[in-house]
This record gives C-alpha cells, structure tokens and sequence, in this order.
C-alpha cells in the first residue's frame, strides 16, 4: 500500500505533463502556416527546438542535479506554459523563442521527472528496485492512452469546435499547471552529486570511447531519431492537402506506436522467446 500510495503520487505529477506535452503536437506545423510562413521559415522554427533540446541535453543532467530534481520538474512546467502562451504571437522571433523554450523545458520533463522518482524510491523510501519497472510500464501504457487522446482532442477544438490550431497549446496551460503546482506542493526535494559539467561530459565520451558498443547503440539510436525528426516535420503538409483531419491521422501515428512497442515485448517476453538483433 506505501507503494502504490508513492506510486500515485509521482503519476498525478507526471502524466499532466506528458498530457500537455502530446496536446503540442498534432497541430504545430498547421499553427505556424496559419500564421503566413513559407515552409523554410517553419523549418526553422523546428531546428530552434530540436537544436535547444539537443544543447541542454548535454547538460542537462548536471543542471537537474544541482539545482534540485522537484525544482526542475516545476521549472519544466514552467518553461513549456510560457512556450505555449508565446504561440498566440504572430511575430517570428517570438516563436522561435517559444521553440527554443519548449525545447528546454521538454529535455527537463525527460530527464528530472524520472531522476526524481527513482532517487525517492530507492533512497527515500527504500522500496526494492524490481518495483521501478512497474511504475514506467504503467507510465507507458498511460503515455500510450494520452497520445491517443491529445490528437482527437486537439481535432475536437480547432476543426469542431472551430476554435483553431493554436487552442490545443491554450489546452496545455492547465495540465502544465496542475503539473507543477502538484510536485511543488507534495514531492520532496532531492539532488545529484555535485559535479562539473566538464567533467561529467568527459566521463561520457570516455564511456563511449571504451565500450564500441554503446558508441554503435548511440550513433543507431541518433539515426532513428533524426528519421522521427523528419517526419515529425513533413507529415502535416503531407497530408492536409488531402483533406485527412490532422488530429485524427496523429492519434493514428501514436496507436500504430504503442502496438508496436507491446507486440515488440510480447515478442520478447512470450512463448516466441524473439532476440533484438
């Protein structure tokens, strides 16, 4: 029961979070054309956040560590309202600022949230680490539902409702609120070890220089990504002028995603006994 308790606890802070963050999804490339750009100048609105993300996530760990895991989840929250609130600007300074912040503050939901979690379950609590699988498969299985979810409710307000493709960014303002103001009030606080940036960043490349095979993971793992990446990018003005409602095709992306990830561990866990290559 403690655990289920501490359990609930971090999902409550969490999942509106990874709510708010699938909800900015489904109708960003369709906002920026509402708003009179050619499609380089979109592109390169995407590169501000894809090229923020990556630069923090350098550091991104160091900076969780140091200033506090609970402190980074609320500063998450934070960043991504104030990403949101820039997308009513039809200046594109201020939606590039908005990119880059969405990009700072989605390395923060992937990394302090979970760091979080695990420090307090292993070292607050002291609950066996065979119970930490449970809690992020049902964090997947949640994430899974909620990407589903945010596409039809982002084609609900802005083609049924008529409100328009920014009103699902309006949407996130109350999930990243209930996010934040959830962890600040009833998570404690924890930190990493103290360490330079510099030094954790060489510890890194040493690892990677030393074992070919996480070098080989990463540089396949970077490849996939970049593939995600494109598409992320092109598959809106792929499909709109066929008239295919944009929300529904993504929670048609996100479900083909989620059942491929559970026949992949079907695959590997059941009776097939199937080896990742």
């Amino acid at each position: 029961p403690a655990f289920r308790g501490f359990q609930r606890q971090f999902l409550l802070g969490y999942l509106p979070a990874l709510a708010a963050d699938w909800l900015q999804g489904p109708l960003l490339f369709q906002l920026l054309h509402s708003r009179g750009f050619l499609r380089s100048q979109i592109a390169a609105l995407y590169s501000c956040g894809f090229a923020s993300n990556v630069a923090f996530g350098l550091v991104s760990g160091v900076f969780v560590d140091r200033l506090g895991r609970k402190k980074s989840c609320v500063l998450s929250s934070g960043l991504c309202s104030a990403s949101c609130l820039l997308q009513l600007s039809q200046d594109f300074l201020a939606l590039a600022a908005a990119r880059v912040l969405a990009g700072l503050g989605t390395s923060l939901l992937f990394s302090a949230f979970e760091s979080w979690y695990v420090h307090e379950h292993l070292e607050r609590h002291d609950f066996p680490a065979e119970w930490i699988p449970d809690t992020f498969s049902r964090v997947a299985l949640w994430n899974s539902g909620l990407a589903v979810a945010a596409g039809l409710l982002a084609e609900l307000l802005a083609e049924g409702l008529a409100l328009g493709p920014v009103a699902p960014f309006l949407l996130a303002l109350p999930f990243l609120a209930l996010s934040g103001i959830f962890a600040g009030k009833n998570w404690d606080e924890n930190y990493g070890k103290s360490r330079p940036c510099g030094k954790a960043c060489g510890e890194g490349l040493r690892g990677l220089v030393s074992e070919p095979r996480a070098l080989l993971l990463g540089l396949v793992q970077a490849l996939v990504e970049s593939i995600l990446l494109i598409f992320a990018f092109l598959w809106t003005p792929v499909l709109e002028p066929h008239g295919i409602p944009l929300g529904i095709a993504f929670s048609g992306f996100t479900a083909a995603s989620a059942a491929g990830s559970a026949l992949f561990r079907r695959g590997v866990t059941g009776r097939l006994r199937l080896q990742p290559l």
